[in-house]
């Protein structure tokens, strides 16, 4: 029995502390509300702890091995390269420390109350938080249900020592000589590429006809594929994984492809096939909060769900299950929430893949444009025709820029190529902004930058490409 538990009041009750809960609860306390956020693991959430954060590390510490093994282009070749997998952990964990420990000054330093716990809706204004040793119930007035997502596990490949899923992965001891990834989308294709890159066998069974099923222009996809089977990748499209057998030295994985079932021997065997929104198990249907069959929570354009006060963003509804999603969808809920006219707007959002070369996406395709009856144009520029893609022996990929063709307002843009990831921002800000091609085209770039490229494939949309023939 709890004693003691009065119930304490707060304004806005924020469930969940990952990169979409963090930030809501940051911005509604700016915005004068008095906020509580309850976490019941690590601040930062997937993100910052098992996914974006770690991932990235590893990739870039597989890029420093493979170019040290690989510059002999430049000149340049090193005898004895070694990996110490345990320090290359170690340091991979110090800047998830970092960042984690920075949350929760930032929550501090906004006055904002954090705790420890998990929690269920007793009803639309009450919550229960619970930990191991006690609980507490808190009073709210308005709440934002930030609770991510969890891996989906495949009923024929039941998580163990030997089959992983992406925290798994993340946090292997060693680097493993060979290794199964069921899945070729964003998360397979990234974790497949850094261990590529220190070495690793990979065999990628993909469901589909290409890696990420779709979700890129298949040019974009074609590049990401050719250059992971330099590595030494094995993909294989169309594939149904069947079932796996555990010895102790590693797994055997059955699959079937093109009519024909195979196996294919690993120390490991990753699962990332999706994941699953947390949004069970929190009593949420016993204040009637509207979910699908798969457990997203629906929602307006204010992130509001059919409880007027009880807001939900991230993975747990629907749309891309990304970071920076995420996070929008808390600001816009915190503004709301202090009574201000915000509501969502996807157009803008990008989306990334940390593979070799990075892919970027963000607005429309010429397809989705076209499939929607607008009339667009397409203009592409490459990376192999800018001078600081070609200083960087990097120089595979390319800009689209796709414009509509009655005013040439950019509407959309795709890259594939190095720093996809950091060009891609201005053609969000272009995108938001409403500027057209004429305005990139005629925006000053510095010389030699990749930058460059977006002036010159918007140089290409309004007919005076200069550094490449028309």
């Amino acid at each position: 029995m709890v004693v003691g538990d009065f119930p304490i009041e707060t304004d806005t009750l924020v469930l969940g502390a990952g990169p979409g809960g963090y930030v809501a609860a940051i911005r509604a306390a700016q915005l004068g509300q008095k906020v509580t956020i309850v976490e019941k693991s690590n601040l930062g959430g997937v993100c910052l702890n098992v996914g974006c954060i770690p991932s990235k590390a590893l990739i870039a510490a597989g890029h420093r091995y493979e170019t040290a093994l690989h510059s002999e282009s430049m000149g340049i070749t090193a005898e004895n390269v070694k990996v110490d997998f345990s320090k290359v952990q170690d340091w991979k964990a110090s800047v998830v420390n970092k960042l984690t420990s920075g949350v929760e000054g930032l929550l501090k330093g906004n006055k904002v109350e954090i705790v420890r716990g998990e929690g269920y809706f007793v009803d639309a204004n009450t919550i229960r938080v619970m930990d191991e040793n006690s609980a507490q119930t808190y009073t709210f007035k308005n709440a934002i249900i930030a609770t991510g997502s969890r891996p989906i596990e495949l009923p024929t490949f039941k998580y163990s020592n030997r089959v992983i899923n992406s925290t798994g992965a993340l946090n292997l001891p060693e680097i493993p000589k060979k290794l199964v990834i069921i899945g070729g989308g964003v998360i397979g294709v990234e974790l497949g590429t850094a261990y590529a890159n220190f070495g690793t066998e990979v065999t990628i069974l993909e469901g589909s006809d290409e890696l990420f099923a779709g979700a890129f222009e298949k040019q974009m996809s074609s590049i990401v594929a050719r250059n992971l089977k330099k590595k030494g990748a094995d993909i294989v499209t169309n594939a149904l994984a069947k079932g796996v057998v555990e010895n102790d030295n590693g797994v055997v994985v059955t699959y079937e492809a093109k009519g024909e079932e195979k196996t294919v021997e690993a120390d490991y065997v990753l699962v990332t096939v999706g994941r699953h929104p947390n949004t069970d198990e929190m009593g949420l249907d016993q204040v009637g909060v509207d979910m699908s069959d798969r457990g997203v929570i629906n929602i307006d354009a204010q992130c509001r769900t059919n409880i007027p006060n009880i807001f939900a963003i991230g993975d747990i509804v629907a749309g891309p299950q990304l970071a920076h999603k995420a996070s929008y969808e808390g600001k816009i809920a915190a503004e709301v929430i202090a009574g201000h006219n915000a509501q969502i707007d996807y157009l803008g959002i990008p989306a990334v893949v940390f593979s070799d070369p990075e892919l970027a996406s963000v607005g429309y395709t010429e397809k989705q444009a076209k499939d929607e009856g607008i009339e667009v144009v397409g203009s592409k520029f490459p990376f192999a025709a800018n001078g600081r893609a070609l200083a960087l022996d990097s120089a595979e990929g390319f800009l689209k820029l796709v414009t509509r063709k009655e005013d040439g307002l950019v509407i959309g843009a795709q890259i594939a190529g190095p720093s996809a990831s950091d060009m891609i921002a201005e053609l969000g800000l272009a995108i938001e902004a409403g500027m057209t091609a004429e305005d990139l085209a005629m925006t000053i770039h510095a010389h030699p930058t990749l930058g460059e490229i977006t002036m010159e494939a918007a140089e290409v949309a309004i007919g005076s490409p200069i550094h490449i023939i028309k």
